[in-house]
């Protein structure tokens, strides 16, 4: 689970937006610090960016005054209590010195900031001080200090802290510059020594760069800093378990008798609950709950409790056995193509027994006067026995008797406000009923009326489960669902009813567009509040646009207006590739009729160090390469097939280099070795180079060794190290899709295959006429493949055809299965069973916006309408299977031949 999504979701009961939009209710404003009230004062500019009001003092010409661009900065953090005073006592600080300033505008803000699950490189970050040079810097660290002298406030993780109070130090970006990272990623800049732009870091920790020196003042500070430490107490930490905002949780010995025993830490004024507890106050919380727990036999037992630095530690013995979230992997029967019906009625008896023993550990806790208040499947340990349980995490416990909400909780366990006391535990109980078959409840922070459809779906599945306890859940969770809503057994329009399906998925999509909106058009994934204002074909309004006219639905023009106006120019900062940046909104645009911006916008892409970018599709130089070639074709560029072929060399070149030496690779279409493939082959496809065949060849070779074979079902999974994918962002579906583009080449027994476009034929039969003996052998190395490849399309296949995935999206969900099934990497009688099957599952997530059919985004707490994680992709997905005149695709992935299903799936 994203925590991060969880802040998204707090101003919007459809979608995720950004914080700053949460309003106070009832459509007024939220709060606001006075200090954001004030009038300008004259000579100064204010700006509003995302979480920050901005000031800035104006020239002589009424132009932003010049200030560094990059250099040491003053952070002050701040409490609920005092940060109305510490914003005004920077304000009057600064602003007679002309001192550049930013601070957060809102308690609402300010608390999101600190809250658990805050981002640990933000956290605590109140106001930022822009001093100019180290001079300025010391004067204001005293001058500011002693103002300040007295305040509390959350520990700022990247700073390194002056004196006692809340103010921090730190040498960064001023201004906002981009590089290219290692990495391949546009991040924020800063110059080195030598005058080059090279990444910000902004770690969690304390570092300086390795240019910059230490200013004297500071270096105290530095040794006070690395005075506290772990050593003089009698436990060893052996292992990290969890970090918060609220601080970390450590696995670790007694060095005294050798006991296992787990650590908790608690920063003060951090990890914020929504009641305002800071970490300290919850770990204080949870020690009270498990000492009066103490006996039940169902929680840890409490063995110290002691501070350090200002941290406050918890010590509890080591609860043996696995979170129950982990048992689904390996256990669960739908997690194959074709459940075995023992396998499915032992599961169901596991599952069964388990809930019975967390009601009973359940009950045990309330019979003590206690509320546990955040139940969910990572906080139920089952024990070596496979069937007691214990339950732990107790910082949301509470005296029943207060009857109180909740105020930290899972999403898919998240009671509605109306739960008070026992009856959250309640809530939580019956969602757990629904999650240990099917683990989608998040579904539920959207509408809790999809409870009904769900336990529908299990009773089809699980026929052992009974009826009444599935009807129970229902009850529960759906009572007094606010403004009278209906429990809903089946989604309004079911995918595979189509052309219904499409018409209802477009008007949703059209519905939710906000062209009044400078930062998106539609709504979608969190990332697109960070890469460029919502613009590109994974998040943004491109990848929107795309699938609406591949899935033939008319055109809607005021959204590529939208588009126009958002991209002359585009957003500083905007990434460079196909699907994070510019090259897929130039693509996009292209294909819309606008060729001129298009090559506006590769032009600008041209002028950037796009040399160094990574070799992926999704931001990387196979994406740029194949819109580079795309362009040069439909545009008649010679200069950009020159630079397509660049491209293609130094993806040549990287690849017949070693691999780096790292435990874990990425793979997959997206950021793998994948988008390689794919652009190599089509470089093949259009010039006959054997290289490009044979890099193409150990392009898919290495994704392919990043893969293993699941032992329960044979299917072939991109392996993580923690989990195994078989998705086609990121996961072994993407990857076939490539090998059936591969494999089209090789005909099988070798016959000529070649593309439509009179491309070559079969790489053997190339082998065989070649008159130069390397490319003979280049080609013979591409043809050997083809056994090899095979095998691992046919372990690709099984992975793609489970009867249960997790999420409903085209990258990371059931719906790229559907695309990559639909393709045609399986004979058609299967294929059409396969992705029925797979169809009828994405039901499982449909839910309703407006009366259309709409999907819900990464991580289910609210719906999404872009490619990569919802609506829109879901429709591509759907398109490609159901609609034989569309042809609908991926860019650059039509399919190898005609794979459509015809006629009506439900």
């Amino acid at each position: 689970m994203d925590k991060r999504y969880e802040v998204y979701a707090l101003a919007d009961r459809h979608f995720y937006d950004t914080p700053d939009r949460i309003s106070a209710g009832g459509g007024e404003p939220a709060p606001r610090f006075a200090a954001a009230g004030r009038q300008v004062p004259d000579g100064w500019h204010a700006e509003r960016t995302g979480d920050w009001l901005t000031l800035t003092p104006l020239d002589e010409e009424g132009g932003p005054a010049p200030m560094p661009a990059q250099g040491w900065k003053i952070h002050s953090s701040a409490t609920a209590a005092n940060a109305e005073r510490v914003a005004d006592i920077v304000w009057d600080y600064c602003v007679p010195r002309r001192i550049p300033f930013k601070f957060v505008p809102g308690p609402h803000l300010l608390h999101l900031r600190n809250a658990k699950y805050a981002g640990r490189d933000t956290s605590g970050k109140f106001v930022t001080v822009y001093p100019d040079g180290e001079e300025q810097l010391h004067r204001t660290l005293r001058e500011l200090g002693e103002l300040l002298k007295g305040f509390e406030g959350p520990y700022v993780l990247t700073d390194l802290r002056w004196e006692d109070g809340p103010l921090y130090v730190r040498w960064g970006a001023f201004a906002r510059r981009y590089v290219v990272d290692e990495r391949g990623s546009l991040v924020l800049a800063v110059e080195d020594g030598e005058g080059r732009l090279v990444p910000d870091r902004r770690d969690p920790s304390f570092r300086t760069p390795e240019w910059v020196t230490l200013p004297e003042f500071l270096r105290p500070h530095l040794q006070a800093r690395n005075t506290t430490t772990l050593g003089e107490l009698p436990y060893r930490v052996e292992k990290a378990l969890h970090f918060s905002n609220g601080g970390g949780v450590y696995a670790g010995t007694d060095t005294r008798d050798g006991r296992r025993v787990v650590l908790k830490e608690g920063r003060p004024h951090a990890g914020l609950a929504a009641d305002g507890a800071d970490a300290v106050t919850r770990l204080e919380r949870e020690k009270a709950a498990l000492e009066q727990a103490a006996g039940t036999g169902v929680v840890p037992e409490v063995l110290d409790w002691f501070t350090l630095g200002e941290h406050r530690f918890l010590v509890m013995e080591h609860v043996p056995g696995r979170p129950l979230n982990s048992y689904f992997a390996e256990r669960h029967p739908l997690l194959t193509p074709d459940p075995d019906p023992e396998r499915t009625a032992g599961y169901t008896a596991w599952a069964l027994r388990v809930h019975a023993a967390v009601e009973r550990a359940v009950a045990a806790l309330h019979a003590r006067g206690l509320v546990f208040n955040d139940l969910h499947v990572f906080n139920i340990m089952v024990d070596p026995d496979d069937e007691t349980v214990r339950l732990i995490d107790f910082e949301a416990a509470a005296p029943a008797a207060e009857n109180g909400r909740q105020t930290v909780a899972h999403p898919g366990f998240f009671a509605p406000p109306d739960r008070r006391g026992k009856d959250v535990d309640r809530y939580a109980l019956a969602c757990l009923r629904i999650a240990l078959f099917l683990p989608v409840t998040t579904l539920f922070v959207v509408d809790r009326g999809k409870a009904a459809h769900l336990a529908d779906v299990i009773a089809e599945q699980f026929p052992d489960v009974p009826r009444a306890f599935l009807d129970e859940a229902v009850t529960e969770i759906t009572r007094d669902i606010a403004g009278g809503a209906t429990r809903t057994a089946a989604p309004l329009t079911p995918p595979g009813d189509w052309p219904y399906s499409r018409d209802s998925m477009v008007k949703a999509i059209l519905a939710s567009a906000t062209p009044e909106r400078d930062d998106r058009l539609f709504p979608g994934d969190i990332a697109q509040f960070g890469d460029g204002g919502g613009l590109g074909l994974a998040h943004g309004a491109a990848g929107v646009l795309y699938a609406l006219s591949a899935c033939g639905a008319a055109r809607y023009e005021e959204g590529e207006r939208w588009l126009l106006e958002h991209t002359a120019p585009p957003p500083p900062g905007t990434p460079l590739g196909l699907y994070d940046g510019l090259a897929g909104v130039a693509l996009v645009l292209d294909l819309l009729g606008h060729r001129q911006r298009a090559l506006d916008l590769v032009d600008g892409i041209l002028r950037e160090n796009w040399h160094r970018l990574s070799s992926d599709l999704h931001g990387g130089l196979a994406g740029l390469g194949l819109v580079l070639g795309h362009l040069a074709e439909s545009a008649g560029e010679p200069e950009l097939l020159a630079r397509a072929a660049e491209a293609e060399e130094i993806l040549i070149r990287r690849l017949a280099e070693p691999l780096p030496d790292t435990p874990r690779r990425r793979a997959g279409l997206m950021r793998g070795a994948g988008g390689p493939a794919l652009f190599l082959l089509r470089r093949y496809e259009r010039t006959g180079d054997a290289r490009a065949a044979a890099a193409a060849a150990e392009a898919l070779r290495r994704d392919l060794a990043a893969c293993v074979v699941q032992k329960a079902t044979g299917g072939l999974e991109v392996d993580e190290g923690r989990r195994t994918l078989p998705y086609l962002g990121d996961g072994s579906a993407g990857i076939g899709l490539v090998l059936d583009d591969y494999l089209a080449h090789t005909g099988g027994a070798d016959a000529a295959t070649g593309p439509d476009t009179g491309g070559p034929t079969g790489f053997g039969a190339l082998a065989r006429a070649a008159t130069d003996g390397r490319q003979a052998a280049l080609f013979a190395h591409a043809a050997g493949a083809a056994e090899e490849f095979e095998l691992a399309r046919s372990g690709i296949l099984t992975a793609a055809t489970c009867r249960f995935y997790a999420q409903p999206g085209l990258f990371q969900g059931r719906a790229g299965l559907i695309l990559h099934l639909a393709r045609g990497s399986a004979p058609d009688a299967v294929r059409e069973e396969r992705v029925a099957q797979q169809i009828a599952g994405l039901g499982w997530f449909a839910m309703d916006y407006q009366g259309q059919l709409a999907f819900p985004g990464h991580q289910m707490m609210r719906l999404s309408m872009d490619l990569a994680t919802g609506t829109a992709g879901c429709l591509l997905a759907l398109a490609s299977a159901l609609d034989a005149g569309s042809a609908a695709h991926l860019p650059f992935l039509p399919p190898p031949r005609a794979a459509h299903i015809r006629g009506t799936v439900t």
